[in-house]
């Protein structure tokens, strides 16, 4: 195995070790509740506030840390993230909890932020997308394979060896990278004002727009995927993991989907994949009436929602690479950001729906984000255009 596919997998590794520390609140959050005298429902604050936490912290700490070495930046945002979680493992009251989970979430958006740059430096051209897109996918691994892990630990022991044993992933992890990431990339420094111009470019702020909205459709029905699967398509208890299980195989393969759009085609090709999501969407409310045929969207939904993922990333990258190099790595923290706080926005019209119109109709939040998405995506191809054909010297 090449020097380069050992990072390859080191830099999934990463997102994994993320994704199970994002996550595992989840799995777990009754034995927390409990150990820690407060409700479920308190408990439950610990995911909205590590979600917060990391949309507002993560540009703050990309934009300072632009000009400091990447290899020694991303070393110790890895450092402080073991410190957090290992916090986390002797927690003993709500507060202390609390305060480690902030540690984590504070530079979990820069340390992905950051393996997407690597990724996007050490990867050779043709397979960067496909590498950007494992990346991705590592958190969808994390759900498949690390939460349930976690949980049967937290079931078999406590809470508290769970993230014990996460705190080993980190100490492996950066053990790995101290080793296998190059200690130079080329790099543009650059004051606070030149890395916010950025922002400022229509390609950019549409792209956050499109990344914001797809997460929004994503979570307006997934955050509700249990009682989806048990109340509403009659599914056992015995049943849901498996199905979650399925649903989550489906996410990785829909991460490689789009690492595959990424290089034919890319952004180009997102208004058809719209389309496809909103039929489903509209057809889910009438589909969940059907077990089987209800099962069958939401089995297919995971495949082709997530597709924008990598062209996303990738335009970001290629927009700053070229009019804004001194911005790249705040590029490359736009979709994490704009993704979480679409978490937010989705979550909370998921709840407004299943409150005023119960939950079959979830599907129709999820569609009239993807009827925004599409909107947007047709806008910003039609803008990315124009910038070509003023860009193209004239013959």
């Amino acid at each position: 195995m090449t020097k380069y596919r050992w990072q390859a997998c080191a830099l999934v590794l990463v997102t994994f070790m993320l994704g199970c520390n994002e996550s595992i609140v989840i799995g777990v959050i009754t034995d927390i509740a409990g150990s820690l005298n407060v409700t479920v429902a308190t408990a439950g604050y610990l995911v909205t506030i590590f979600a917060v936490v990391f949309a507002v912290s993560t540009p703050l700490i990309t934009i300072f840390a632009n000009r400091f070495s990447r290899y020694k930046t991303f070393m110790t945002l890895l450092l402080i993230f073991l410190v957090g979680n290992t916090l986390s493992g002797f927690a003993t009251t709500y507060g202390w909890f609390l305060a480690s989970r902030i540690i984590t979430a504070a530079v979990a958006g820069s340390i992905e932020s950051l393996a997407v740059l690597f990724a996007n430096d050490i990867a050779p051209q043709n397979q960067r997308a496909m590498l950007i897109s494992w990346i991705a996918a590592g958190f969808s691994i994390a759900s498949v394979i690390g939460v349930p892990i976690g949980t049967a630990i937290s079931t078999a022991t406590n809470w508290h060896v769970t993230f014990h044993v996460i705190s080993l992933l980190s100490l492996f992890t950066c053990i790995v990278m101290a080793f296998l990431l190059p200690r130079h990339l080329n790099q543009v420094s650059g004051s606070i004002k030149d890395q916010l111009v950025l922002l400022s470019d229509k390609r950019i702020y549409l792209g956050a727009l499109l990344a914001l909205l797809s997460a929004a459709a994503v979570f307006a029905y997934y955050t509700y995927i249990r009682p989806l699967l048990t109340t509403g398509l009659g599914f056992s208890t015995t049943a849901l993991n498996w199905l979650l299980f399925l649903l989550g195989i489906m996410s990785i393969l829909g991460n490689n989907v789009s690492g595959v759009v990424a290089n034919h085609g890319g952004l180009k090709t997102m208004p058809q994949y719209y389309v496809a999501d909103i039929v489903l969407f509209l057809l889910l409310p009438v589909a969940m009436h059907y077990r089987w045929a209800g099962l069958a969207i939401l089995v297919i939904l995971p495949l082709i929602i997530s597709v924008v993922n990598s062209p996303i990333q990738i335009h970001f990258l290629d927009v700053a690479a070229a009019d804004y190099p001194q911005a790249t790595l705040l590029a490359s923290s736009l979709n994490a950001i704009f993704f979480n706080i679409g978490i937010s926005v989705g979550s909370a019209t998921a709840s407004l729906v299943l409150t005023y119109g119960g939950l079959n109709r979830l599907g129709f939040g999820g569609a009239g984000f993807d009827i925004l998405a599409l909107i947007i995506a047709v806008l910003l191809n039609h803008v990315i255009a124009q910038h070509t054909v003023a860009k193209t010297p004239a013959k």
